[in-house]
C-alpha cells in the first residue's frame, strides 16, 4: 500500500467515528497508534541487541499482545481495555519512581495522549491497517516513517494549528552542516516540536559513529524540550527511528517556565539550534522567570536570552531562526543585539527571502550563526536569492538544500577564511552597527535598484505607448480591409 493510501485509509475509517472531531484529533489519534506499533518493533529488536531487557509494559498491554492478531478483541471490549486498562497504565509510568528508562519515555508520551475514538469495530479496523501496512524492523518501512511524518506535519499545517512553524528540512540540514556538530558535543534544541534539528543532527554525528561507545555518546548528546503534547509525541517517535532508543533527554514540558538564574553549568551545553516560536506571546508570568532587562512576552525574545544563557564559555556555538523584527526591533530586542555584539562573535546572518515557510507564514526570516565569546568585530550578511523564475517558495516549489551551496561555497569553512563581498554578501562592522543603535536590518548594498520615475514622466509614456497602439490598430485594420477587397 502506498504512504497516501495508507494514511487516507486511516483517516477515512477515523472519520465515520463519531468521537473523532476534527484533523488535528484524527493526527493525534493516528500518532499514539503509530508509536504504540513502533514501540513494539523496536522491542523485539531490542530483546536480541540490549543485554538483559525487560520490558517495561507488562504482556497484556505489548501490542504484539492486544492489537497484532487482527481476529483479536474489538468493538466494546477493545474500548473498554484502551480506555479503562491501557491508558491508565501508561500515563502512570510518567510518574513511576522505579519505571525503567523505556518506561518513562511511554509515560511521557501518553500523559496528555487521548483515545478519542467511541467505536471499538472502527478502532480494530484503523488497528489492522496499521499492523497490515508497516513494519519499522524492515529497513524499507522504517524509511518509510520519514514520509509518514512528512505527511502528518502536512496535514496539522491545515488542520490550522496556530502557531506550528515546521522548519524546511533544507534549512534544518543547512543549519546543521555549518555548524557541523562533532560526537561527544552536547546539541540542544530548547522548542525542538517534532524534532526536524534533532534529526538532522543525529544524521551528521553517526558519519562519525565507529564502536559501541560512539553509539552511547551519541544517545546522551541529544537534547530537545517541547511543551506541546503531539509535536512532543512525533519528536519521541521520530528519535527512535533515528537510533535514539531510549529518548528520555526529549523533555515533555516549557523550557521558559525554569528561572534562568536555575540554569547552572551542569545545563550548558556546546550547541543550540532551533527556530523558536516567533510572534506569540506567552503566558503571564513567564517574564518573572528572567532578569528585568530581558523581561517581555515576546516569546522569540525570551528563548535568545535562555539560549545566550545556555551556551558554554568560549566553546558554545548557535544557530537560530528569527524574524525580521527581531533585527530592527527595540527595547529588550536591543539589550539582547548589544549582549550579542558585545558578548559573543555574531559571525553570519543569512537572510532568507518570503516565502520559506509557505504556507505558515509569508514573513522574511534570518539564520543567526554566532560563538559564546567576542566581542564581534563585523558581521557577515548573506542575501539567499530566489532560483532563477522563482518570485516566491510554495509547497510545490519549496526551498531546497542544492540552493544553499551558494553560501557553503563562500562560508570558508570551519574557520570562516577567504570571504568575499559578492553581490549576495556583505559586511558591516560591529562599531557601524552600535552607531545605528544596534539595528541589525542591514539591506543588500549591491542589490539592484528600480529606478522610479517622477508621475509626469511616467504618464507622458503611456500616452506615447496608447498612441502608438492606436497607429498600430489603424494600421492593421487598414490591413485587414485591404486583404478583404482583394479577395472580393
Amino acid at each position: 500500500m502506498s504512504l497516501s493510501t495508507l494514511i487516507k485509509s486511516i483517516q477515512d475509517i477515523m472519520r465515520k467515528d463519531v468521537g473523532v472531531d476534527g484533523d488535528a484529533q484524527r493526527i493525534s489519534q493516528m500518532v499514539w497508534l503509530i508509536f504504540l506499533k513502533i514501540f513494539d518493533d523496536k522491542e523485539q529488536e531490542w530483546q536480541f541487541t540490549v543485554p538483559d531487557y525487560r520490558s517495561p509494559l507488562a504482556d497484556r498491554y505489548r501490542w504484539s499482545n492486544w492489537a497484532k492478531n487482527p481476529e483479536g478483541i474489538t468493538g466494546d471490549e477493545l474500548l473498554n481495555f484502551v480506555n479503562n486498562d491501557l491508558f491508565p497504565t501508561l500515563k502512570n509510568l510518567a510518574t513511576t519512581a522505579n519505571a525503567s528508562p523505556y518506561g518513562k519515555v511511554v509515560g511521557s508520551v501518553f500523559e496528555d495522549a487521548h483515545n478519542y475514538m467511541k467505536s471499538g469495530t472502527l478502532l480494530r479496523q484503523v488497528i489492522n491497517t496499521i499492523q497490515q501496512d508497516v513494519d519499522f524492523n524492515k529497513s524499507g518501512d522504517r524509511h518509510l516513517f520519514n514520509d509518514i511524518y512528512e505527511k502528518i506535519l502536512a496535514d496539522l499545517q491545515s488542520a490550522g494549528n496556530a502557531g506550528e512553524f515546521y522548519t524546511p528540512r533544507a534549512v534544518t540540514q543547512f543549519m546543521v552542516d555549518m555548524l557541523d556538530p562533532q560526537l561527544g558535543q552536547t546539541i540542544l534544541d530548547p522548542a525542538c516540536g517534532t524534532g526536524g534539528f534533532l534529526t538532522c543532527a543525529i544524521e551528521h554525528l553517526s558519519k562519525q559513529i565507529t564502536t559501541a561507545k560512539d553509539r552511547e555518546l551519541l544517545q546522551k548528546s541529544i537534547h530537545g524540550v517541547e511543551k506541546k503534547p503531539l509535536p512532543h509525541m512525533l519528536a519521541i517517535t521520530n528519535m527512535m527511528l533515528h537510533g535514539i532508543d531510549v529518548p528520555t533527554h526529549i523533555r515533555h514540558d516549557n523550557t521558559l517556565s525554569r528561572p534562568l538564574k536555575d540554569y547552572g553549568a551542569a545545563d550548558k551545553v556546546d550547541i543550540v539550534i532551533t527556530n523558536p516560536p516567533f510572534g506569540g506571546m506567552e503566558e503571564n508570568g513567564i517574564e518573572n522567570n528572567f532578569p528585568r532587562k530581558y523581561q517581555t512576552r515576546e516569546t522569540a525574545d525570551l528563548f535568545m536570552a535562555l539560549i545566550m544563557h545556555l551556551l558554554k564559555n568560549d566553546t558554545g556555538k548557535a544557530a537560530v531562526v528569527l524574524p525580521d523584527g527581531f533585527l530592527f526591533g527595540e527595547s529588550t530586542k536591543t539589550t539582547l543585539k548589544q549582549e550579542l555584539l558585545t558578548e559573543f562573535n555574531l559571525h553570519t546572518i543569512v537572510r532568507l527571502p518570503k516565502g520559506v515557510f509557505a504556507p505558515y507564514t509569508s514573513i522574511a526570516t534570518n539564520i543567526l550563526f554566532f560563538d559564546k565569546g567576542g566581542p564581534t568585530k563585523d558581521i557577515w550578511f548573506f542575501e539567499h536569492p530566489y532560483p532563477e523564475g522563482y518570485k516566491s517558495y510554495s509547497r510545490s516549489k519549496p526551498l531546497t538544500i542544492g540552493e544553499f551551496d551558494l553560501e557553503k561555497s563562500w562560508w570558508g569553512g570551519a574557520a570562516r577564511k577567504g570571504r568575499k563581498a559578492t553581490r549576495h554578501a556583505w559586511k558591516v562592522s560591529a562599531t557601524e552597527l552600535a552607531d545605528r543603535g544596534y539595528n541589525l536590518d542591514c539591506k543588500n548594498p549591491y542589490q539592484e535598484t528600480v529606478v522610479q520615475a517622477d508621475p509626469e514622466t511616467l504618464i507622458a509614456e503611456y500616452q506615447s505607448i496608447v498612441k502608438q497602439i492606436e497607429i498600430l490598430q489603424t494600421e492593421l485594420k487598414a490591413e485587414l480591409a485591404a486583404s478583404l477587397e482583394h479577395r472580393v
